[in-house]
C-alpha cells in the first residue's frame, strides 16, 4: 500500500504539472486577448468575435485550473481510516489458461518493458519531460510535460509481442481516461518481440473508442468446510 508520504509527494508533483501547464496556457490567452483588443480598436473585421472566443477560452482554462486545484487539495487532505472487513474472496487459476483470449490478457513483463522504453524514448524525442509513474496506481504509466506548449500528457502504455492481440484497460485506467479526456493518451506498442522491431501507435482520448466490457464467470466454488453442516 502506498504510504501517506508517497501519496502527498505524488499529489504535489501532479499539482505542479497541472499548475504550470494551465498557467502557461492562460498566459498565452492573455497575450492573444491583448492583440485582439488592439485589432478591435483598429476596426479589424471579425476581431470582436475572435476576442469573445478568446475570453471564453481563458475563462474555461481558469475554471479548469481552479477545479483541478480543489480536487488535488481534497486528495491531499484524505487520510486512511480504520479498515472494516466486508467479505472474503477465493481466487483460483483459470481452468483453461492457454485459451487465446485468456493467454492474450496474461501480463508479459518483457513485452511491457519494451513498450515502456519505446513510449518514453518517443516522448523524449519530442522534447517532453517524462516521468515513469506505472507503479503509483494513477491510472496511467507515464506523464509527460512540454515546457514550450504547456501540454500535459497522461499516457497509458500497452505492449503486444506481435501484430495482433487484445488491448485491455483496468477499471482504474478506463476511469482515469474518462475523467481526463483533455490530456489522456493510449500508446500501443506492437511487434515488441519481432526481429524488425516494435511499432508505436498513439491514440488521443481513448475514452471515445468502443471498448468491450469483459465479464466472465467460469465456475462457482464453495469451501469444503462450509458443506459439513449440510451433509
Amino acid at each position: 500500500m502506498k504510504s501517506c508520504t508517497d501519496r502527498l509527494a505524488e499529489v504535489e508533483r501532479i499539482r505542479q504539472h497541472v499548475g504550470t501547464s494551465l498557467t502557461e496556457l492562460i498566459f498565452r490567452e492573455d497575450q492573444r486577448i491583448a492583440r485582439l483588443q488592439e485589432d478591435v480598436e483598429r476596426g479589424v473585421e471579425g476581431a470582436a468575435g475572435n476576442l469573445r472566443q478568446a475570453e471564453m477560452r481563458q475563462a474555461e482554462l481558469m475554471e479548469r485550473r481552479n477545479r483541478r486545484r480543489e480536487e488535488l487539495e481534497r486528495q491531499r487532505s484524505l487520510t486512511l481510516q480504520g479498515l472494516e472487513r466486508m467479505t472474503a474472496v477465493l481466487v483460483l487459476p483459470h481452468p483453461e489458461p492457454e485459451q487465446p483470449e485468456v493467454r492474450n490478457l496474461r501480463p508479459d513483463p518483457e513485452t511491457g518493458q519494451i513498450a515502456m522504453r519505446v513510449a518514453m524514448e518517443y516522448e523524449r524525442s519530442q522534447g517532453r519531460v517524462v516521468a515513469d509513474v506505472h507503479e503509483k496506481n494513477l491510472g496511467c504509466d507515464i506523464t509527460t510535460f512540454d515546457a514550450n506548449s504547456g501540454e500535459l500528457r497522461l499516457i497509458e502504455v500497452k505492449g503486444l509481442a506481435g501484430d495482433e492481440g487484445v488491448v485491455a484497460l483496468t477499471p482504474n485506467e478506463k476511469r482515469t481516461g474518462e475523467d481526463r479526456r483533455d490530456c489522456y493518451w493510449l500508446y500501443v506498442v506492437t511487434r515488441c518481440k519481432q526481429p524488425d522491431g516494435p511499432r508505436l501507435m498513439t491514440i488521443r482520448d481513448p475514452a471515445q473508442l468502443e471498448w468491450d466490457e469483459i465479464r466472465r464467470i467460469d465456475y462457482y466454488a464453495l469451501r469444503a468446510a462450509s458443506l459439513e453442516a449440510r451433509a
